[in-house]
């Protein structure tokens, strides 16, 4: 019985080495470089409108930044929502629009680019602040 024990134990212990060494050369090999595959750039923007700012007046302004990639091709991908937080920190920031750019080159393109400048125009009415962080995603 403590033969069947031992022979139990000592199996377990080389098959999770076994299993542990299988695991890290797939770890290695599927995260090879994986920040260089998928490394993007990130244009975060939070707006807080004017209290004066109409609901129609704020949808204008979505519809007008959901519209930005069919105009300009730079950009990747485009997100956004309203904040629902329960903290009550935002500040009066309502909405995030989060853009994304291959490379710095394309954001230089994007951020003078016509269509931007004239949805910079709908926006700047109903303003009352902006935040913009940019960052390479990790």
């Amino acid at each position: 019985m403590k033969k069947l024990f031992y022979f139990f134990c000592i199996s377990l212990i080389l098959c999770s080495c076994g299993n542990k060494e299988n695991n890290e050369s797939v770890t290695s090999q599927t995260n090879s470089n994986p920040t260089e595959m998928t490394k993007q750039l990130r244009h975060v923007v939070l707006f807080k409108f004017k209290e004066s700012s109409s609901a129609a007046d704020i949808n204008k302004v979505e519809t007008a930044f959901e519209a930005l990639p069919s105009k300009i091709k730079e950009i990747k991908d485009l997100e956004w929502g309203l904040n629902n937080s329960p903290e009550g920190i935002n500040k009066g920031f309502t909405h995030c629009f989060f853009v994304t750019f291959d490379s710095e080159e394309d954001r230089a393109i994007y951020l003078p680019h016509p269509a931007h400048k004239a949805f910079v125009d709908i926006l700047s009415p109903h303003l009352d602040d902006v935040l913009v962080i940019d960052y390479w995603n990790r």
